[in-house]
């Protein structure tokens, strides 16, 4: 099966032209103000509406109120969620979501799997106290079990250097990068973006190890 890709944390036309280009399937667009990636719900709608059919955009919230989630929601085919959101908060907004996991140590994927079944995926990313995600660290990908009952998107450090052995270790159905695809927050370098991509397809096209 492919591996789906999603570039996250955009802030630039240039910027989406060049995800889309390269193979994205899905672009990421950060609404939390803590990030140095955020966006306006007025620059959402102008990001938006540089997407083109079949790509999925998608809007990244940390426990915020539902009124802003609504207001960006037309501008979104998709909503991914990174605080304590309970389930039944995710489902507020008649869309499909994501729920995004930090791998704490003590974390048991299968309860949490049970718990958000109504997700259309979880995204593992890196722990680290106070940060909701982005944090550019990799976690050991040998805590993912290859039985979960829900999709699995990996984050967390994934960089062109890295990914063609993450692809083949885990076996996830999507992966997400931003911080890796950077020349600095919220400016990407367009031939990293191109070489991520390549190495997911690479990855793909070769037998792997798991």
């Amino acid at each position: 099966m492919r591996t789906r890709i999603k570039i996250c944390g955009l802030t630039r036309e240039a910027d989406i032209d060049a995800a889309i280009k390269a193979g994205a399937d899905a672009l990421g667009f950060v609404m939390w103000p803590g990030s140095k990636r955020a966006l306006t719900p007025e620059r959402l709608e102008q990001l938006s509406a540089r997407v083109p059919p079949f790509v999925t955009r998608v809007g990244l919230f940390v426990d915020q109120a539902p009124d802003l989630i609504a207001n960006c929601a037309p501008w979104l085919d998709m909503l991914q969620f990174h605080g304590e959101e309970p389930p039944e908060a995710c489902e507020l907004y008649g869309m499909s979501w994501l729920k995004a996991l930090r791998m704490r140590d003590d974390i048991d994927l299968y309860q949490q799997a049970e718990r958000y079944h109504r997700a259309r995926g979880l995204l593992l990313d890196a722990y680290r106290p106070g940060v909701p995600g982005g944090t550019g660290e990799v976690f050991d990908w040998s805590r993912v079990p290859d039985d979960l009952a829900l999709p699995i998107i990996l984050a967390g450090g994934l960089s062109p250097e890295n990914i063609a052995q993450a692809v083949h270790q885990v076996s996830p159905y999507g992966v997400d990068v931003s911080g890796g695809v950077e020349a600095s927050a919220g400016v990407k370098d367009h031939e990293l973006i191109q070489a991520f991509v390549g190495g997911v397809q690479t990855a793909d096209a070769t037998p792997a190890t798991r």
